[in-house]
């Protein structure tokens, strides 16, 4: 019988390889490491609790390679061969939720906070999968358990998460200074854990201008057609959109790919070593090999894309590298989702951000890190005229169908009624807007920030002193 624990055992080694092969960005080896696995656990034996923990270590690398459902089975089994574990509930709840088994999710958190009552992310993560009502609510559960923590030595780390739970469910029941209260305090704590200057990302914005003037666009790259980047701030209805074009029978829809940095960062290592600074970075991106860039970048998304015509890449922070994209790219389409600067900055400031974005806790360096961001796309319009597409979000909860119409249009697809009807698209949604795409579509948030707008006055007036429009 194989052992499952054994740093020298066959499945040691397969986790492993498939972990090498990420970081390499060879996908396709690391589902074959992990396939691997999976027919050598089948067939092994063992106690149950060292069953059920490669069960879940192998649906941990199931959910890294994006396959939900094998990472669902896995953690299924683990659930069923060790249930007095509450990891394996958190970590299929997650799963549940990327596939829009919101209710699954919700029972799954509950047996979690049954088994660990101390479990502040869990109730945070239940919280956030529906709209919380008067009636039908965690808040006095949540309430309590905050009080307890304020009296632990885990203050600050069972506090954070339970103060955002708050803040969200207090603003479902309209109780909206309650919710800024938590809110508030919950981001000061956070922003105290955290090691950010905010002047490196702002002189970012410099960096990449400077070594991306008008100038610097002519020149050939890899000439594929599949990638639609869709970009801009976090929270400005990017997964909306993703999910409408993702309905196109043309268009795959892959999720946030950290894959185009990634590629960035191994062409210019080669040039200048590991561990370049940041500036070391961008100045060196400028003088890569951009076909070759290009051409690594669609080698790392495979084997996940390349089976239509195109497929999306929604991660935000790629509009850092859009000179780069263009570069490399030059086909690609390139979608910039827009905001109302204040909504912007809200629905950003009230999300407790797993990894990133560690601006969005302060509100002088969110609007600060807002008005980098706009003056950056601004670079990169001036620069490529006509090259980035933009659409607001405002118009896309107005219209979608019309939007939706227009920007398949640009994009040079034909209309597919379908790619509307994204509350009953199936495909997995693994980013925090996952149980809000569920809903049918609603226009309340465009305007919710107002109910704060007093407690917000910090970003309007560093956001206008910038020369931010706010029309």
């Amino acid at each position: 019988m194989i052992s499952l624990t054994a740093e020298g055992s066959a499945p040691a080694a397969l986790r492993r390889a498939a972990l090498e092969a990420l970081q390499r960005g060879e996908a396709a080896a690391a589902i074959a490491s992990v396939e691997r696995l999976s027919a050598l656990l089948s067939a092994a034996g063992g106690v149950p609790q060292a069953q059920a923990r490669a069960q879940a270590e192998l649906g941990d690398l199931w959910s890294v390679l994006t396959d939900h459902a094998a990472a669902l089975r896995c953690y299924e089994r683990a659930v069923e061969l060790c249930p007095e574990q509450p990891l394996y509930w958190f970590n299929r709840a997650a799963i549940r939720r990327f596939v829009g088994d919101l209710a699954g999710a919700e029972s799954d958190y509950d047996r979690v906070i049954a088994l660990a009552p101390g479990d502040a992310q869990a109730c945070l993560n239940r919280s956030e999968l529906r709209v919380q009502t008067a009636q039908r609510n965690h808040i006095a559960e949540l309430e309590d358990k905050l009080a307890g923590a304020m009296r632990s030595a885990a203050a600050a780390r069972q506090q954070i998460p339970l103060r955002y739970a708050l803040a969200k469910e207090y603003e479902d029941i309209a109780e909206f200074e309650a919710s800024w209260r938590h809110l508030s305090a919950g981001s000061i704590l956070r922003r105290r854990q955290l090691q950010y200057d905010p002047q490196i990302d702002l002189a970012t914005v410099d960096w990449i201008r400077a070594a991306f003037p008008a100038s610097a666009f002519a020149g050939s790259g890899c000439p594929s057609q599949e990638p639609i980047f869709i970009l801009g701030m976090p929270r400005t209805g990017s997964t909306l959109l993703d999910r409408i074009l993702g309905g196109h029978a043309d268009v795959f829809s892959a999720g946030e790919l950290p894959h185009f940095s990634l590629a960035v960062v191994a062409a210019v290592e080669q040039r200048l070593g590991p561990r370049p600074t940041r500036q070391r970075l961008i100045a060196g991106a400028a003088t890569v090999d951009f076909a070759a860039l290009g051409a690594d970048y669609l080698r790392r998304t495979r084997p996940r894309t390349g089976r239509t015509p195109h497929f999306t890449d929604k991660l935000p922070i790629n509009y850092l590298y859009c000179g780069l994209i263009a570069r490399a790219l030059p086909n690609a389409r390139i979608v910039h989702l827009t905001r109302h600067p204040m909504a912007t900055c809200y629905s950003i400031y009230k999300v407790l951000f797993e990894q990133g974005y560690p601006f969005s806790y302060d509100l002088t360096e969110l609007a600060d890190y807002y008005a980098g961001y706009r003056r950056l796309m601004q670079h990169w319009e001036e620069a490529m005229p006509g090259r980035i597409l933009t659409l607001a979000y405002e118009d896309l909860v107005a219209d979608p169908a019309g939007q939706a119409r227009r920007l398949l249009g640009q994009l040079g697809l034909a209309w597919q009624p379908g790619c509307i009807d994204f509350v009953n698209n199936a495909a997995p949604v693994a980013t925090a807007s996952a149980s809000q795409v569920r809903r049918p579509l609603y226009d309340s948030s465009v305007a919710l920030w107002r109910h704060y707008e007093q407690h917000l006055s910090p970003v309007y007036e560093r956001l206008v002193r910038a020369g931010i429009r706010m029309d």
